[in-house]
């Protein structure tokens, strides 16, 4: 696949760790990234930082660029969110319209601090579940990424870490497992979107593993034989 032929990645809320660390990856493997945020300015901000983190690392040539959420949800091909859940709904009732026929990346985790290391799942079942709910069927909603730790997105090489991918379409599950590859990651189909509960309950055990034992852990799926 050329880069011309690659899709417009914009990430909403992006402005974060999580969000920089994917633009980072997503770029330096090609993609066109757009950095979304409430406003351009924060976007901006973020952007010049990426891109003096990528100079300095030696990637000068990047594709990543500054919008607010609304015109980079309109921009984008594929389009992932990373915003707290307390946002999730409000943002996607905003970018609503600019969603449809497009694959929505949902990020979020339903953490309730300050008891981030207990699980406690949404009445709506999870924050893919609920994002497809808000959405409804004209956007492929695709759970992912919940159990990455930021701080492995920020560094320059490949993450032992395995991504569980959730959506109720094989091939936009398939079209986001391209991009975990992109990103340095092992991705894996995990199902259909209530799965995704799954995932997010797990990056509170994580949250308890990583006070317990001072490290930014990840998971790994194991008996496929590619490790074998």
């Amino acid at each position: 696949m050329t880069t011309e032929s690659l899709p417009v990645l914009s990430i909403l809320g992006g402005t974060g760790d999580l969000g920089t660390g994917l633009a980072r990856r997503w770029a330096q493997a090609g993609y066109r990234v757009i950095i979304g945020s409430r406003t351009l300015e924060k976007a901006q901000a973020a952007v010049s930082d990426l891109q003096e983190v990528m100079a300095e690392r030696g990637v000068a040539d990047i594709q990543v660029e500054a919008m607010d959420n609304d015109a980079a949800a309109a921009a984008g091909d594929i389009v992932t969110l990373t915003v707290p859940f307390s946002h999730q709904a409000s943002t996607l009732e905003q970018v609503k319209p600019a969603l449809a026929g497009k694959i929505l990346i949902d990020v979020t985790v339903p953490l309730v601090p300050p008891k981030v290391a207990r699980v406690q799942l949404p009445e709506g079942g999870s924050a893919g579940q609920i994002a497809q709910a808000i959405l409804g069927e004209e956007v492929a909603v695709v759970s992912a990424f919940q159990n990455v730790a930021a701080h492995h997105l920020q560094e320059g090489k490949g993450i032992a870490c395995d991504v569980l991918v959730c959506g109720n379409k094989k091939d936009a599950r398939a079209q986001v497992i391209t991009l975990v590859e992109a990103a340095g990651m092992r991705g894996y189909h995990a199902g259909m979107i209530y799965n995704a509960a799954a995932a997010e309950a797990l990056t509170s055990v994580l949250i308890t593993i990583n006070k317990q034992y001072g490290c930014h852990a990840g998971i790994k799926i194991s008996g496929l034989g590619e490790d074998e």
